[in-house]
């Protein structure tokens, strides 16, 4: 996993949703079985393809700072917690396979749904202590995994957002434990959801499997940190085109032996590439960074 520290999710107040009944999957059906056929073209927007990008999970704030000025924002990836940016294109970001940092507690009233090793002690990613891994292995646990997501998810909806982003989909390649085709029943469910509400969807990393996310999953765009440091932008822009948001942090460009004048000559980079700082610091703050291709 390569993701960038968020902001927490409301976890609380769809764990609240969920009490009620009526949230999507409760009927312990698996949501995935009724998704749409990954042929079917979503009625959904697309990003555009030039402008001013940038990726906000640390804070939000309303123009990019380069270092010679202020510069309004074209596209934008917030934290689902954060208000969209009026006046542009904004992608939602949902941990949609693990836990959020703040939420441990609150998914704890859900433990069933939450991965287990072997001793049955509850799993939690080695790179991000303050994360569980959700278990979408069965039926009724995506049915459940929904139960607490499918509200945030929907509710980027309503907030305004055109787009959402859906963080971890390789925790199958991460984890033994998780089975690949309950993974792939829960982001498909994830993305026939989001469709219906009238966001187009984003794959997030998991460069291994972007043809079947596009053409079997119905993912619409993909959001990738670390392709150029980790060699893989073709595996996303071969696929989705030019509708794919690229994100590169100094550290990871330095460990690869490459700058980012490097990375915007590359042939395979994204129209929309970005250097932030790791931890995604609001302008102004200490630690900002930022440059564009």
């Amino acid at each position: 996993m390569r993701h960038a520290t968020s902001m927490t999710i409301a976890l609380g107040l769809a764990l609240t949703a969920t009490a009620c009944g009526g949230a999507p999957g409760a009927s312990g059906v698996d949501p995935a079985a009724s998704a749409s056929p990954a042929s079917d073209e979503a009625a959904v927007a697309l990003p555009p393809t030039s402008g001013v990008f940038d990726y906000q999970l640390g804070g939000a704030y309303d123009e990019v700072d380069p270092g010679h000025g202020a510069t309004p924002i074209d596209v934008v990836v917030r934290d689902a917690t954060a208000d969209p940016l009026p006046g542009a294109y904004n992608v939602c970001y949902v941990n949609g396979f693990q836990t959020q940092p703040d939420d441990a507690e609150a998914w704890l009233e859900r433990e069933e749904l939450l991965l287990h090793d072997a001793d049955g002690e509850l799993v939690i990613d080695p790179d991000w202590p303050d994360e569980h891994v959700l278990d979408p292995s069965t039926a009724e646990q995506r049915a459940g995994i929904l139960e607490v997501l499918g509200p945030v998810v929907t509710g980027c909806a309503d907030a305004g957002f055109e787009a959402v982003e859906l963080d971890n989909l390789d925790t199958w390649t991460r984890f033994d434990a998780i089975d690949e085709a309950g993974a792939h029943a829960l982001a498909r469910a994830y993305v026939d959801l989001a469709h219906d509400a009238g966001l187009a969807v984003a794959q997030k990393n998991a460069a291994e499997i972007t043809r079947v996310a596009r053409e079997e999953l119905g993912f619409d765009l993909a959001v990738t940190e670390e392709c150029a440091a980790w060699d893989e932008c073709a595996a996303y822009t071969d696929v989705y085109g030019d509708h794919v948001l690229q994100v590169e942090y100094p550290d990871a460009l330095d460990d690869a032996g490459l700058t980012f004048d490097d990375v915007c000559s590359r042939d395979d980079r994204a129209p929309l590439t970005i250097l932030r700082d790791r931890d995604l610091v609001a302008a102004g703050e200490n630690g900002y960074v930022y440059d564009a291709c």
